[in-house]
């Protein structure tokens, strides 16, 4: 068990191998590996795992001497930890297997990891009563650990026998000569939160809080429980949070812990006790990690909710390794958009090279259809965001190229305008409609030579000039006695 002032917390004391079983919360039959999916294996190794496979129970002591002398094996404690894991969907096997190695090399040359093992791969078939058997050998050689305890906690927690494991808790100084101190309670703790409910890890140190003092660990173990659960209680969590703070302080270095318990306030949908609790941590100078900033922009980003995300993002941006990366803060920025914060995404679309990150057409984008929708545009903010994205040789969207034609158009940012309907033409864009619209425009704010030049632009293009723009260019280009002009625009027309 680590210092808990470093908080690098360890899930298990327990040497054993974490492929050695795998059970889910529910409980679910064990799946164990076998031999057979390593196909690398020592020969040595490979031989004894297929006696085990292959040898009826009652024959397998014999096969296993007679081919150890035909063979001349020569037995290892090592090999004996090799053959135990691969060996966990055969446990009566494996047991004899242990006992013949143990009288073949002495039981004091069979490791403490070798024992363990044995005890760990009794216990997950739920073969509890020869588990307690190899529990009480080890006990006679003096080779029990909290290792030990920490794999049989699990077992009984996995079988819902938590009962059981309570007393095996309590019973280890008088029955086994073990503390069962802070690092113990922690090991039963975790495999209560593992395979049960932390509700019952968190009864558990209620009952035993006067006689062991909990720890940084106690509580990051009963944080992460909560957080693991598909539903947390989130009361339940803020009540362990607040006992955690009230008796061990405040610690920066803490962060597993932090992360552990909004996580599980953000997948109860506690997104105003998020707030409410990262407002906090920052008053106490303590933050939680990029783990949790992540999930928490893209539940905000879910629920819509921008008023909530600004002060998360705001306190935690660029501490503690909280670094966002794009995809977040397109997010944010989009976030932002969608509740008509103008200044907000733009105020996050120049904070993102500060922070190493370059913005795409999305971040772009987003903003700029805010500004140049609804019923007020905001000419002069988009105009500057439009020219911006194409000096980063970035491409707006259609929908953005066909908006900014008009609006730039109708607000007299006809430079910006112009370079919206070239961006439509030089990136494929059907442009038909935006550009007759602007040669009318252009004509009627009396703009005759831009509007003649677009024209021109329009046919060199391909862009079809319609009949209904001709017409009101030679209507006007006529008035002003320059029909000449008109003539030539109208050659090139039926040329192309």
């Amino acid at each position: 068990m680590s210092s808990h002032h470093h908080h690098q917390r360890k899930r298990s004391t327990s040497p054993l191998p974490a492929a050695a079983a795998t059970t889910s919360s529910k409980r679910a039959a064990p799946s164990f590996p076998s031999y057979l999916d390593f196909p690398e294996l020592p020969p040595k190794i490979r031989h004894l795992c297929q006696l085990l496979h292959s040898t009826p129970p009652n024959s397998l002591e014999a096969a296993l001497s007679s081919s150890s002398q035909a063979l001349t094996l020569t037995l290892t404690p090592a090999d004996v930890e090799s053959v135990l894991k691969l060996s966990y969907s055969l446990p009566s096997p494996a047991v004899k297997f242990f006992r013949w190695a143990g009288a073949r090399l002495g039981p004091s040359l069979l490791t403490p990891y070798s024992w363990n093992l044995a005890v760990d791969l009794l216990g997950r078939n739920r073969l509890f009563d020869a588990m307690w058997d190899c529990v009480r050998s080890m006990r006679s050689l003096s080779l029990l650990s909290l290792a030990t305890f920490a794999s049989l906690f699990s077992s009984l927690a996995a079988a819902g026998r938590f009962d059981d494991a309570l007393k095996a808790f309590d019973d280890m100084p008088s029955l086994y000569a073990l503390p069962n101190d802070t690092p113990a309670l922690n090991s039963l703790l975790s495999a209560l939160c593992r395979e049960a409910n932390p509700a019952v890890a968190l009864d558990v140190l209620e009952s035993r809080r006067r006689a062991v003092s909990p720890d940084a660990d106690t509580y990051a173990i009963l944080l992460e429980g909560w957080e693991a659960q598909d539903d947390p209680d989130p009361r339940a969590a803020r009540r362990t949070f607040d006992d955690m703070t009230h008796r061990l302080g405040w610690d920066p270095a803490n962060v597993p812990a932090y992360d552990s318990f909004l996580n599980a306030l953000l997948k109860a949908h506690d997104l105003d006790g998020v707030v409410k609790y990262v407002r906090i941590m920052t008053e106490k100078r303590c933050y939680p990690g990029m783990k949790f900033f992540r999930n928490a922009m893209a539940a905000f980003a879910a629920e819509k909710d921008a008023k909530g995300a600004a002060p998360v993002w705001d306190a935690l941006v660029g501490r503690n390794g909280c670094f966002p990366d794009r995809k977040m803060y397109n997010e944010m920025i989009a976030l932002q958009c969608g509740a008509r914060q103008a200044e907000a995404a733009q105020k996050y679309l120049d904070e993102m090279v500060t922070y190493g990150v370059f913005p795409d057409a999305e971040a772009y984008d987003v903003l700029l259809e805010l500004l140049l929708g609804g019923r007020s545009p905001r000419e002069a903010e988009a105009a500057s965001v439009f020219k911006e994205m194409l000096r980063n040789e970035l491409v707006p969207s259609r929908r953005n190229c066909e908006s900014a034609v008009k609006v730039f158009a109708d607000s007299d940012y006809w430079d910006v305008a112009m370079m919206a309907w070239r961006c439509m033409v030089e990136n494929g864009y059907p442009a038909e409609d935006s550009s007759n619209a602007l040669v009318e425009k252009l004509i009627r704010f009396n703009m005759l030579p831009e509007a003649c030049r677009l024209a021109e632009d329009m046919i060199d293009k391909r862009v079809k000039l319609s009949s209904a723009s001709l017409s009101k260019l030679r209507t006007s280009l006529t008035k002003l006695g320059k029909g000449s002009l008109y003539d030539h625009i109208f050659r090139k027309w039926k040329i192309h």
